[in-house]
């Protein structure tokens, strides 16, 4: 779940509401189209070097996974890849969030997209020399400590670049740039391999992180020109009370706590895809495009939901479809950990590519309904959020987002290599993809009664906006 919403959306997703003082002032005339925005030029550059910065980073993600399944054929090491992720982001996110309330945020993007750059010429080095997959989870634990500088200072940047008569606009285009991205990214790592033949027959994915690094290095000259100006809060001095702030507005919060309680618990039960190179390679046997056609399945699905709810009106009951969307989203993971040959298929004979369209669908429905939580979720944090503490409440959303996804990942794959022997599912491997899967989902329904019971005030929020 949300691993469309790495955070930039979060890393590409801005807050909602609460723009600074200037940007209230600039009201544009209502007659003002709905393209208006994309006359900015400083938010056009931004808005196209975030998008290449993470079709970039969604290439990555896959070719990642994909490498080190096929070089150690194990769930282990793709367990250890979330686990690599995850904990610069606990040891970095409190000061990342300081620094995005207290230091110039163009300046910030700018020094972490320049670290991602050199991390990903690492990865490319690595992978070309076959090096010892240490070096990968290294080069990963830089590659997260990066992003987690990245995610808040980027959060509040497009506050400063747009008019607030204008930001609602902005945020659409922002998120919808960023699930194309999503779309586009396990597609395009196909394609690079099966251009590089060599690599892909030793099992590397040198081109793929080569690729990364140059859309890192293209955001970066794109991002430089940008006019910005963040003024320094130096009336809060650094400690231990300030860099905590966040944390402490969060469980203040009833509602803002439940809702990121909410998504940490059920991405941590049910997000699947950091094994779906098992599902690709020993369920559907597919090479690197099934698996990057499995990996996009949910951005597709986010994207057709966006757009669906960009021509509807504000949800009426926003804390109810939220807990429904999380409920389907489990529901969903279920019949996709079912949903192939070893499973439904004793009882309804079907071809292996049947199967695999069936899977792919399923996991675009997961995907369509996990943005409807993203969008409630994303939007009750930031107008529930004073504008001087959004970097730190910014900074604790992606903590609790971005922890998930990772630790949610290692949860799939240790979950999935303890279940790996033979059983009637088939395949060893198979075995544990699938009852890592379907437990997943079973936790995240079993997740949403609880949040439900527990903060009720979820369930009684209404309009969204």
């Amino acid at each position: 779940m949300h691993d469309q919403e790495s955070p930039e959306n979060l890393p590409d997703e801005p807050p909602v509401g609460g723009v600074g003082p200037a940007a209230r002032a600039a009201r544009p005339p209502a007659t003002e189209g709905a393209y208006a925005v994309l006359r900015n030029a400083d938010f056009v550059r931004y808005l196209v070097g975030r998008f290449v910065a993470s079709l970039g980073q969604q290439m990555l993600v896959v070719a990642i996974d994909w490498e080190l399944y096929q070089r150690l054929h194990s769930a282990l090491p793709l367990a250890l890849v979330g686990l690599s992720l995850m904990v610069p982001m606990i040891l970095f996110t409190v000061p990342a969030g300081h620094f995005a309330d207290t230091f110039n945020r163009k300046k910030i993007i700018l020094a972490a997209t320049l670290v991602l750059t050199v991390a990903s010429v690492g990865l490319a080095l690595a992978s070309a020399c076959l090096a010892n997959v240490v070096w990968i989870y290294v080069l990963l634990f830089i590659l997260g400590a990066a992003r987690t500088f990245l995610w808040p200072a980027s959060a509040a940047f497009v506050t400063s670049l747009v008019p607030r008569g204008q930001f609602s606009r902005a945020v659409t285009f922002n998120s919808g740039a960023f699930q194309l991205s999503s779309v586009l990214g396990p597609v395009a790592f196909g394609r690079v391999l099966a251009a590089a033949p060599i690599a892909e027959a030793h099992h590397s994915a040198w081109p793929v992180y080569a690729l990364n690094a140059l859309a890192s290095l293209a955001c970066f000259v794109l991002v430089v020109p940008i006019r910005h100006e963040h003024k320094a809060r130096a009336a809060e001095p650094v400690s231990l009370r300030s860099l905590g702030e966040g944390f402490r507005f969060v469980f203040q919060s009833k509602i803002i706590l439940g809702i990121i309680t909410l998504d940490l618990f059920a991405v941590l039960l049910g997000g699947a895809v950091t094994i779906l190179p098992m599902f690709a390679d020993d369920i559907f046997h597919t090479g690197p495009s099934g698996l990057g056609w499995l990996r996009n399945a949910m951005a597709v699905g986010a994207v057709i939901c966006a757009l669906a709810i960009a021509h509807r009106p504000p949800l009426q009951k926003a804390g109810r479809a939220m807990l429904l969307s999380v409920a389907v989203f489990g529901m969903a993971t279920i019949l996709f950990g079912l949903a192939n040959p070893n499973c439904l298929g004793r009882w309804f004979e079907l071809p292996v590519s049947t199967w695999f369209w069936v899977a792919f669908g399923l996991l675009a429905l997961a995907g369509a309904v996990d943005n409807i939580s993203v969008v409630v979720r994303q939007t009750l944090v930031q107008i529930l959020t004073p504008d001087e503490k959004r970097g730190r409440v910014s900074a604790v959303n992606s903590l609790f987002i971005g922890t998930s996804n990772e630790l949610g990942g290692f949860r799939s794959g240790i979950v999935a290599y303890f279940f790996t022997r033979p059983t009637a599912l088939g395949d060893p491997q198979a075995t544990g993809a699938i009852i890592s899967t379907v437990s997943g989902g079973v936790g995240t329904i079993l997740v949403v009664l609880a949040v439900a019971w527990i903060w009720p005030e979820i369930r009684r929020y209404g309009k969204l906006g």
